[in-house]
């Protein structure tokens, strides 16, 4: 299937690895040319990527000092992809509501939803003049509350709810903004064991391998597995593509069948 990327440019926040590098690979292979912005830069980034910038995107600062360095770069900015999220796992608290303190719910709400609110503003009027589109990546667990850790599912869901609000504003000057939910996914996020993954299992007591080997049943995940980085990205690609041309402020799961509501 023909995408029309070619020739166009986009900006990754979130890049260096697991999703943000799945799209970024995605998007080069189809001809465009990516700018990758992420914390740190690994090799493989930088090997993919048109360009490659370090920067901190939970700041004011580094959210639109990418857009810059990403207009200098290429050009001008046709896509953008806000997947930078999460946070760091030894900076989070596993528990309750009553065992967070205001520090997480800050951090996390600037990670996972700030960063892509002031990077989306940076972007925006050029996206407009170059009638493209944004692509912001929320959660599954942004339509049903989970557990832990506490703030990461309230903030996707403000992302998501953002999407849709800035899709009414900018559909009509043809832009298209829409939000992608992965469920589990098999990142660097729960697959390395020093990172989200590794710090539920040490709160639940289990083993990492055995935490992985339970999610689907755990997760009640139809189709038997978690899903992979370019599973997402291939979605993502779709999205910005003319082939997408009709989608406006649509939330895409892509979950392996978690979610049980129509």
């Amino acid at each position: 299937m023909e995408l029309g990327l070619n020739g166009k440019t986009a900006l990754v926040t979130g890049a260096s690895r697991g999703i943000g590098l799945a799209i970024t690979e995605a998007l080069a292979a189809e001809g465009v040319r990516v700018v990758g912005a992420a914390r740190t830069v690994t090799p493989e980034l930088e090997k993919a990527a048109a360009a490659a910038v370090a920067a901190d995107l939970s700041t004011r600062e580094g959210a639109e000092g990418i857009v810059a360095e990403a207009v200098q770069a290429v050009g001008g900015i046709d896509f953008l992809v806000n997947n930078v999220g999460g946070g760091d796992a030894d900076r989070m608290v596993v528990g309750g509501f009553l065992d967070i303190p205001d520090e997480q719910w800050a951090e996390v709400f600037g990670l996972n939803l700030f960063s892509a609110v002031r990077t989306t503003r940076a972007a925006l009027p050029g996206i407009i003049e170059r009638r493209g589109a944004v692509v912001n990546i929320s959660s599954g667990s942004a339509r049903v509350p989970t557990g832990s850790p506490v703030a990461y599912a309230e903030a996707k869901a403000a992302l998501t709810l953002f999407s849709k609000r800035l899709s009414e504003e900018v559909a009509p000057l043809g832009v298209r903004v829409n939000t992608v939910s992965p469920g589990v996914i098999g990142s660097p996020l729960w697959r390395d064991e020093e990172r989200f993954g590794g710090k539920v299992a040490e709160a639940f007591g289990v083993p990492h391998a055995d935490l992985l080997a339970g999610i689907p049943s755990q997760f009640g995940i139809a189709s038997g597995r978690i899903g992979e980085p370019e599973e997402v990205a291939d979605l993502v690609a779709f999205l910005l593509s003319d082939r997408a041309l009709n989608i406006h402020g649509a939330d895409h799961v892509i979950d392996g069948g978690t979610l049980k509501a129509a």
